[in-house]
Protein backbone atom coordinates (compact mmCIF):
# COMPACT_ATOMS: atom_id res chain seq x y z
CA UNK A 1 0.00 0.00 0.00
CA UNK A 2 1.60 3.55 -1.24
CA UNK A 3 1.11 6.00 1.41
CA UNK A 4 0.60 9.52 1.00
CA UNK A 5 0.41 12.61 3.41
CA UNK A 6 -0.87 16.38 1.68
CA UNK A 7 -0.06 19.65 3.23
CA UNK A 8 -2.75 22.18 2.36
CA UNK A 9 -2.84 26.20 4.00
CA UNK A 10 -6.28 27.20 2.20
CA UNK A 11 -9.45 26.05 0.92
CA UNK A 12 -8.35 22.34 -0.05
CA UNK A 13 -9.66 21.85 -3.93
CA UNK A 14 -6.60 19.87 -4.72
CA UNK A 15 -6.35 17.54 -1.69
CA UNK A 16 -10.15 16.81 -2.15
CA UNK A 17 -9.39 15.98 -5.79
CA UNK A 18 -6.23 13.85 -4.67
CA UNK A 19 -8.03 11.93 -1.72
CA UNK A 20 -11.14 11.13 -4.17
CA UNK A 21 -8.52 10.19 -7.06
CA UNK A 22 -7.26 7.62 -4.73
CA UNK A 23 -10.22 6.79 -2.45
CA UNK A 24 -11.41 3.69 -3.77
CA UNK A 25 -8.29 2.12 -4.75
CA UNK A 26 -6.24 -1.17 -3.00
CA UNK A 27 -2.90 -0.06 -3.18
CA UNK A 28 -2.86 3.52 -2.61
CA UNK A 29 -4.28 5.70 0.13
CA UNK A 30 -4.16 9.66 1.22
CA UNK A 31 -3.40 8.58 4.85
CA UNK A 32 -3.26 12.40 6.31
CA UNK A 33 -3.68 15.45 5.59
CA UNK A 34 -1.64 18.28 7.48
CA UNK A 35 -2.23 21.94 7.68
CA UNK A 36 -0.71 25.34 9.00
CA UNK A 37 -3.90 27.08 9.15
CA UNK A 38 -6.58 26.07 12.08
CA UNK A 39 -9.37 27.89 9.54
CA UNK A 40 -8.76 26.23 6.30
CA UNK A 41 -11.67 25.07 4.35
CA UNK A 42 -9.77 22.07 3.60
CA UNK A 43 -10.00 20.71 7.38
CA UNK A 44 -14.59 20.52 6.69
CA UNK A 45 -13.06 18.61 3.27
CA UNK A 46 -11.35 16.44 4.75
CA UNK A 47 -13.92 15.97 7.42
CA UNK A 48 -16.73 15.02 5.09
CA UNK A 49 -14.22 12.94 3.45
CA UNK A 50 -13.09 10.97 6.24
CA UNK A 51 -10.05 11.70 6.21
CA UNK A 52 -7.58 12.54 8.65
CA UNK A 53 -6.46 16.15 9.24
CA UNK A 54 -4.26 18.20 11.61
CA UNK A 55 -3.13 21.16 11.99
CA UNK A 56 0.23 22.59 13.10
CA UNK A 57 1.57 26.02 14.26
CA UNK A 58 4.91 27.64 12.92
CA UNK A 59 6.87 26.35 16.22
CA UNK A 60 6.27 22.78 15.23
CA UNK A 61 7.04 23.21 11.78
CA UNK A 62 10.24 24.45 12.39
CA UNK A 63 11.43 24.91 15.76
CA UNK A 64 10.42 21.46 17.01
CA UNK A 65 10.40 18.10 15.55
CA UNK A 66 6.74 17.56 16.41
CA UNK A 67 6.11 17.28 12.01
CA UNK A 68 9.12 15.48 11.17
CA UNK A 69 8.53 12.91 14.21
CA UNK A 70 4.65 12.58 12.80
CA UNK A 71 5.77 12.12 9.01
CA UNK A 72 8.04 9.39 10.23
CA UNK A 73 5.42 7.67 11.94
CA UNK A 74 3.45 7.74 8.82
CA UNK A 75 6.27 7.07 6.84
CA UNK A 76 4.45 8.07 3.40
CA UNK A 77 5.83 7.39 0.13
CA UNK A 78 5.10 10.94 -1.12
CA UNK A 79 4.51 14.07 0.37
CA UNK A 80 2.36 16.81 -1.64
CA UNK A 81 1.90 19.79 -0.95
CA UNK A 82 -1.30 21.00 -2.92
CA UNK A 83 -1.70 24.32 -2.04
CA UNK A 84 0.80 24.94 1.33
CA UNK A 85 2.39 28.30 1.33
CA UNK A 86 5.14 28.05 4.14
CA UNK A 87 8.83 27.16 3.10
CA UNK A 88 9.71 23.46 3.65
CA UNK A 89 12.05 22.52 6.59
CA UNK A 90 15.21 21.05 5.12
CA UNK A 91 15.34 18.65 8.01
CA UNK A 92 12.03 17.35 6.62
CA UNK A 93 13.50 17.30 2.96
CA UNK A 94 16.75 15.10 4.37
CA UNK A 95 14.28 12.73 5.89
CA UNK A 96 12.07 12.39 2.30
CA UNK A 97 14.58 12.69 -0.02
CA UNK A 98 13.05 13.32 -3.41
CA UNK A 99 9.06 12.44 -1.87
CA UNK A 100 8.27 16.10 -1.66
CA UNK A 101 6.50 17.23 -4.78
CA UNK A 102 4.52 20.63 -5.07
CA UNK A 103 2.58 22.25 -7.98
CA UNK A 104 2.83 25.55 -9.04
CA UNK A 105 -0.15 27.96 -10.99
CA UNK A 106 2.95 28.82 -13.42
CA UNK A 107 5.50 27.69 -15.75
CA UNK A 108 8.45 27.94 -13.28
CA UNK A 109 11.04 29.26 -13.37
CA UNK A 110 8.76 32.33 -14.52
CA UNK A 111 6.66 33.45 -11.65
CA UNK A 112 8.21 31.40 -9.01
CA UNK A 113 9.46 32.51 -5.68
CA UNK A 114 8.16 33.99 -2.03
CA UNK A 115 5.14 35.83 -1.51
CA UNK A 116 4.48 34.28 -5.69
CA UNK A 117 0.70 32.07 -5.02
CA UNK A 118 -2.59 31.80 -5.85
CA UNK A 119 -4.02 35.14 -7.07
CA UNK A 120 -0.83 36.86 -7.16
CA UNK A 121 0.64 34.42 -9.66
CA UNK A 122 -2.16 34.75 -11.92
CA UNK A 123 -1.89 39.00 -11.91
CA UNK A 124 1.60 39.18 -12.17
CA UNK A 125 1.06 36.63 -15.55
CA UNK A 126 -1.94 39.00 -16.93
CA UNK A 127 0.45 42.15 -16.58
CA UNK A 128 2.93 40.62 -18.05
CA UNK A 129 0.80 40.24 -20.97
CA UNK A 130 1.90 36.30 -21.26
CA UNK A 131 0.37 34.07 -24.21
CA UNK A 132 0.41 30.76 -22.38
CA UNK A 133 0.78 30.14 -18.64
CA UNK A 134 0.27 26.75 -17.09
CA UNK A 135 1.51 24.37 -13.74
CA UNK A 136 4.29 23.20 -12.59
CA UNK A 137 4.76 20.30 -11.01
CA UNK A 138 8.08 19.92 -9.22
CA UNK A 139 10.11 17.86 -6.39
CA UNK A 140 10.77 20.36 -3.36
CA UNK A 141 13.83 21.74 -2.55
CA UNK A 142 15.10 24.46 0.13
CA UNK A 143 13.84 27.74 -2.06
CA UNK A 144 10.56 27.89 -3.13
CA UNK A 145 9.80 26.75 -6.51
CA UNK A 146 13.60 25.65 -7.77
CA UNK A 147 13.53 21.84 -7.49
CA UNK A 148 13.48 19.85 -10.70
CA UNK A 149 10.48 20.27 -12.57
CA UNK A 150 8.26 16.98 -13.02
CA UNK A 151 5.95 17.67 -15.22
CA UNK A 152 4.31 21.37 -17.20
CA UNK A 153 1.41 21.68 -19.39
CA UNK A 154 0.17 24.75 -20.45
CA UNK A 155 -3.19 26.88 -21.48
CA UNK A 156 -3.67 29.83 -23.34
CA UNK A 157 -3.95 33.05 -22.17
CA UNK A 158 -6.37 35.46 -24.24
CA UNK A 159 -5.45 39.36 -24.35
CA UNK A 160 -9.20 39.99 -22.59
CA UNK A 161 -8.50 37.10 -19.83
CA UNK A 162 -8.46 38.74 -16.62
CA UNK A 163 -6.55 37.01 -13.56
CA UNK A 164 -9.63 35.41 -12.10
CA UNK A 165 -9.98 33.68 -15.60
CA UNK A 166 -6.44 32.38 -15.60
CA UNK A 167 -7.45 31.69 -12.30
CA UNK A 168 -10.13 29.06 -13.71
CA UNK A 169 -8.26 27.57 -16.56
CA UNK A 170 -5.62 26.79 -13.90
CA UNK A 171 -7.54 25.24 -11.66
CA UNK A 172 -8.73 22.98 -14.44
CA UNK A 173 -5.79 22.02 -15.11
CA UNK A 174 -4.32 21.25 -11.63
CA UNK A 175 -7.70 19.01 -11.25
CA UNK A 176 -7.48 16.84 -14.13
CA UNK A 177 -3.21 16.55 -14.08
CA UNK A 178 -2.18 16.69 -10.71
CA UNK A 179 -3.51 13.34 -9.24
CA UNK A 180 -2.11 11.16 -12.33
CA UNK A 181 1.27 12.81 -12.05
CA UNK A 182 1.14 11.68 -8.50
CA UNK A 183 0.39 8.03 -9.83
CA UNK A 184 2.66 8.55 -11.93
CA UNK A 185 5.22 8.78 -9.24
CA UNK A 186 4.22 6.24 -6.74
CA UNK A 187 3.87 3.59 -9.99
CA UNK A 188 6.38 4.38 -12.46
CA UNK A 189 6.20 1.20 -14.16
CA UNK A 190 2.39 0.74 -14.75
Amino acid sequence: MKRIVIFASGSGTNAENLITFFQNRDNVSVIQVLTNNPHAKVINRCNTLKTSCLSFNRTAFYSTSHVLDLLKSNNPDLIVLAGFLWKFPESILKEFPNKVINVHPALLPKFGGKGMYGMHVHQAVVDNKETETGITIHYVNEHYDEGAIIFQTTCEVLRSDSAEDVAVKIHELEMEHFPKVVESLLFPNE
